[in-house]
């Protein structure tokens, strides 16, 4: 063999080692690079398409399956919701009113009391002393005046008679006669204040309610000039609850500032144990600037003393009610980078993305202003591996059980973010 002929076998040879791997690795790697062009690989990746062209195309998807329920149209409370914090209807610290030495305690903390009970007794001595001395006083006014008006009629009738005593003694009797009187009605103002700085040693429960923990015990002295409280009582049938709501809110119901009746419910912190049901008397007459936040005022009877003063409740307020208005469970419900939106199961056995707009959600409906009407079926479980056109199929319907087609609103876009 020539020097030529060694040469050109040895090309030949560099070509196949070349050639012969980039065509099965363009054959193996044919679907990730079908978009790249080689020539050297053209021939071996037609060929591979051509032996496998019948089998390229992916099988169809089998249908979902998914559980529906039906749009309803029903009358649906419209509701404000917010924290509140719980006050006593009444709050009273209770305050010796004159000055003296406990001498007895009558309650017991945590007592319910009624109004007029006496809760503390003060040494009432020194004021029943006052009394009977302002007693004492008047008895003697009054002796004083019954003795100048005996003379007042003797002058009076002397005078009559010409006798012997001037005009000058008469009047002088009359103006002595009207003195006694005004010291008598001075005296029975004094025994009245006497008498009330001595009830005043009976310190009374000013209101009916509960009483908190005691604050001063027996023996101490208090003063009036220096209040001590010695005990709290809270009135707590009926109970406050002061709820803080965005004022744009309030603004768009039927409340106005002032006086307010609009019905409430009582929750726990968690929304699911209903405390009391109550009514709003009254809607704060102005706005906090900083939180843009108002207040307002209801009222519970709180029978079974659920609401505590100081503590905290969610109230659901009822401030209208919409007729007819189109609800779905709130579970088909789903929220997407553009807002929320349903899967409608349509006629045809096909899913449909379908954008909406939610009023409220309760008691596991959900309110749908815009994009849903009544009887189209939206679905509720399932719809994790659903796209827009898929096929579906309904678990627990049958064949019969298909919903009629329905005028639906268009969409305003059919595509999932």
């Amino acid at each position: 063999m020539t020097g030529l002929n060694v040469k050109r076998a040895a090309k030949l040879l560099i070509t196949a080692l070349v050639v012969l791997p980039a065509g099965y690795a363009a054959y193996y790697f044919r679907n990730d690079i079908k978009d790249i062009k080689f020539p050297f690989a053209l021939p071996f990746m037609q060929a591979a398409e051509a032996e496998h062209g019948a089998t390229a195309a992916p099988p169809p998807r089998p249908p979902v399956a998914v559980k529906v329920a039906a749009a309803k149209a029903e009358d649906v409370p419209i509701y404000l919701t917010g924290i509140g914090t719980i006050q006593a209807y009444n709050t009273v610290n209770l305050q010796s009113r004159v000055d003296g030495e406990i001498v007895q305690i009558l309650f017991q903390e945590g007592q319910d009391v009624k109004q007029g009970d006496i809760l503390a007794v003060i040494d009432p001595r020194p004021f029943q002393a006052q009394l009977d001395q302002q007693i004492a006083v008047r008895q003697k006014d009054q002796a004083l005046l019954d003795g100048a008006q005996i003379d007042m009629e003797r002058y009076d009738s002397l005078i009559q008679k010409a006798a012997a005593i001037s005009r000058q003694v008469v009047d002088q009797q009359h103006a002595l006669v009207e003195q006694y009187k005004a010291q008598v009605r001075n005296d029975e103002a004094q025994i009245e204040y006497a008498r009330t700085q001595l009830g005043f040693t009976n310190v009374r429960a000013p209101i009916s309610g509960r009483l908190g923990i005691r604050q001063v015990d027996q023996g101490n002295y208090v003063r009036a000039v220096s209040p001590t409280t010695i005990v709290t009582v809270t009135q707590l049938q009926p109970i406050s609850v002061i709820f803080t709501l965005a004022a744009v809110a309030v603004g768009q119901t039927r409340l106005s500032l002032g006086q307010a009746d609009a019905p409430v419910v009582a929750l726990t912190a968690d929304n699911t144990i209903e405390l009391d049901k109550g009514t709003i008397t009254l809607v704060d007459n102005q706005v906090d600037q900083a939180s843009g936040t108002i207040k307002l005022k209801a009222t519970f009877p709180n029978k079974a003393l659920k609401l505590w003063p100081g503590n905290f409740a969610n109230g659901r307020i009822t401030v209208d009610t919409r007729k007819n208005a189109i609800t779905a469970p709130a579970i088909a419900v789903r929220h997407g980078p553009r807002g929320d939106f349903v899967w409608v199961a349509k006629a045809d056995d096909t899913a449909a993305f379908r954008p909406v707009t939610v009023g409220q959600i309760f008691d596991g409906r959900a309110l749908i202003d815009k994009g849903l009407a009544k009887g189209e079926r939206v679905v509720t479980d399932g719809y994790y591996r659903l796209e827009n056109g898929a096929r579906i199929t309904i678990e627990g319907a049958s064949p019969a059980a298909k919903a009629q087609p329905t005028i639906q609103p268009r969409p305003a876009e059919l595509r999932v973010d």
